[in-house]
């Protein structure tokens, strides 16, 4: 499932290219039909993003797209390819330069146009976004410091903190020396506020590189250049292989229904 990092990258192009100009809006596979109908041919304000969740305002209507696992957006410039299988939705428009735009959807688990009361129901179920422009994290870790939970699984809940998903989840726990069975209650507010810096920082980077990268440079293979994929990651997906700071092997299993990795000596319980 995209983290948060990517549906902000996403809002941002598709801003760029389609915001202020009408936009038509079609729903090739028929799914979509009602609400492709009532957002075409009108001008688009702006897309905006929210934790996995992506907003695009046409004046009193907004269209909500959560992607899911399965969801994604394909685009480029010119005319779009003929319509084939499951579009859920296309938008095409005249790009800044003259030429046309275009974007498909594919797959949302979500895909619909509410109205702003409807969005803001949306947002009261969901924790702090880092990406936000000043989120405030103290209110994460409200929950958290007093749960029993496992700080793993709560790092993956939604109306916890938004955005974050199972690359961040494991990735930020290590980086903090973090055990990822440890209770919300045993991360006290000093430790949260390390994390949560930590996370917007690496969360923007995310957003600005389109990749996770989280390795320090002198834990890569090699310090300059760009970031091989081998690279790019402490723990996540690197099953059996030696932790990159003491040599253990990483584990993993399943917690939350994803696959947690971790170093059992790097995050002792």
């Amino acid at each position: 499932m995209p983290e948060g990092h990517t549906l902000f990258r996403l809002a941002k192009q598709q801003t760029g290219l389609f915001a202020g100009r009408p936009v038509r809006v079609t729903s090739p596979q028929g799914r979509f039909a009602a609400g492709a109908a009532l957002l075409d041919g009108r001008v688009l304000e702006g897309v905006w993003s929210y934790g996995k969740h992506l907003f695009a305002d046409f004046g009193p209507d907004t269209l909500h797209v959560h992607l899911g696992l399965y969801g994604n957006y394909a685009g480029g410039t010119g005319d779009p390819p003929p319509p084939r299988g499951a579009l859920r939705m296309r938008w095409t428009a005249d790009g800044p330069d003259g030429a046309g735009v275009w974007t498909d959807l594919r797959g949302p688990t979500v895909c619909e146009v509410l109205a702003p009361e409807e969005v803001d129901g949306i947002l009261a179920r969901l924790g702090p976004d880092p990406l936000r422009p000043r989120a405030d994290g103290s209110l994460a870790h409200r929950r958290i410091g007093r749960s029993r939970t496992a700080i793993g699984a709560l790092l993956m809940d939604q109306s916890v903190l938004a955005g974050v998903g199972n690359v961040y989840r494991a990735e930020i726990l290590f980086r903090h020396g973090v055990s990822p069975f440890r209770p919300g209650r045993g991360v006290d507010e000093g430790l949260w506020t390390a994390i949560w810096a930590d996370l917007v920082a690496l969360m923007r980077a995310g957003a600005r590189l389109g990749r996770i990268v989280t390795t320090r440079p002198e834990h890569r293979s090699r310090r300059r250049g760009a970031v091989a994929r081998l690279d790019a990651h402490y723990v996540y997906r690197r099953t059996g292989l030696p932790c990159r700071l003491c040599g253990t092997e990483v584990r993993t299993e399943v917690m939350v229904g994803r696959n947690l990795f971790w170093c059992p000596v790097c995050q002792a319980a």
